[in-house]
């Protein structure tokens, strides 16, 4: 590990891979440090991702691509199930991932382009001088160092405190931080192409429940559910047991996941001095799944290029970055994360008839194309009372 480098990346995910990789193909020098001693474990994911979504950054490979996904469905309270397949669904629910796999591979991009890997590698503080942010203090085996760098870019998750550090307020409250837990299940009967979505206040309050294939008779099972709704008796994991016990009472439980995801808008700014922060460290996850691979590696990809133009000029602050705030924030994904959050916001307090009446209601509806936007267009047009119960919504729509 040297004392210097261009750029300083904090976080081994697909956002600090991608920001890696993309400012180290600019020429800079790039040192990549992960807390864990591992690169992509341990899994913390459902592992979804569209098809057109990754195709933007990498092209799909059969070792970490678990299963292809043909159909998605939603099922209700009661159980009543609606079903989309066939070309409207593909491109959107497209893949289940190998994260270990996946994550490794582009990490190991970022290498081939240049960047240096350090596992195993925590950074506990940042080093500020005159206010501004100069670099961070890594451990790592026992041992201190003091790294500087013209940019960090701070890509540590969901719990990220770098940014903290740094002076960003990244509080997320706790009705918008979803407590999941998952279970890595075997020897279950599942539709090995479907990917399937249980929404129920009173079996997952204000969150839903996911079943997502990882071969013909093994799956992600897990559930997300608000914060505020934890408790004794009434964590992540009762209610996934309770799921677990009236759906596949025999299944085998090979691994178990827990952990949080934020489902709350993005930061007021995802930039200081010197700073960037990307994916789950910016809040940068869909409000509605939680999801956030996709618009990790596209912040981390942005952020790397941000970082490279910055420096070439001789200028990082805050004024300069700011170029990567706006370009996310006023492009596609800004827009999707401001459209999803009012959609959550709407239905999550949902009670459970309300939510049956809307799922039934779905049954005849014809959807040729899988985005939310068009789905709830869908459903308000087959429940005229949400029109007058949500009128804010349709109008955001």
């Amino acid at each position: 590990m040297k004392e210097s480098y261009d750029v300083l990346v904090v976080g081994g995910g697909p956002g600090g891979a991608l920001a890696a990789k993309a400012a180290a193909e600019a020429g800079l020098s790039v040192l990549l440090v992960e807390k864990r001693p591992a690169i992509g474990a341990p899994v913390r994911c459902a592992e979804g991702i569209g098809k057109g979504a990754l195709a933007e950054f990498i092209e799909a490979d059969p070792k970490w691509i678990s299963t292809d996904i043909e159909r998605a469905v939603l099922v209700g309270p009661d159980g009543t199930r609606f079903t989309i397949d066939g070309e409207a669904a593909g491109g959107k629910v497209g893949y289940v991932l190998d994260r270990k796999m996946f994550d490794r591979e582009l990490v190991w991009r970022a290498a081939e382009a240049g960047a240096e890997i350090q596992v195993h590698a925590r950074a506990s503080a940042p080093i500020m001088i005159d206010g501004k942010l100069q670099g961070a203090v890594i451990h790592q085996h026992g041992k201190t160092y003091e790294v500087r760098a013209k940019v960090v870019i701070a890509a540590d998750g969901v719990e990220s405190k770098f940014a903290k550090w740094a002076g960003i307020d990244t509080t997320v409250p706790l009705w918008e931080l979803e407590t999941c837990a998952q279970y890595l299940v075997n020897d279950i009967d599942i539709d090995p192409k479907a990917n399937v979505f249980y929404v129920s206040n009173e079996a997952c309050p204000w969150g839903y429940i996911w079943i997502f294939p990882k071969g013909p008779r093994c799956a992600n099972i897990g559930i997300g559910i608000a914060g505020t709704k934890s408790g004794e008796g009434h964590r992540a994991k009762d209610y996934l047991d309770r799921f677990m016990a009236k759906e596949f009472p025999n299944a085998k439980i090979t691994e178990i996941m827990v952990g949080g995801v934020s489902v709350c808008k993005p930061l007021e700014c995802t930039i200081a001095d010197n700073l960037l922060i990307v994916g789950d460290a910016a809040r940068i996850s869909d409000p509605i799944t939680g999801g956030g691979i996709y618009n990790a590696m596209y912040t981390g990809d942005l952020a790397g290029k941000t970082a490279a133009t910055a420096i070439k000029s001789g200028d990082t602050s805050k004024k300069a970055l700011m170029v990567y705030d706006k370009t996310w924030r006023n492009g596609p994904v800004g827009t999707t994360l401001s459209r999803n959050y009012a959609v959550k916001e709407s239905f999550i307090k949902m009670d459970d008839k309300k939510l049956n009446s809307i799922v039934h209601s779905m049954s005849d509806l014809k959807i040729d194309d899988l985005s939310v936007r068009k789905l709830v267009l869908a459903i308000f047009k087959a429940n005229p009372w949400l029109a007058l119960e949500l009128p804010h919504l349709l109008k955001a729509l």
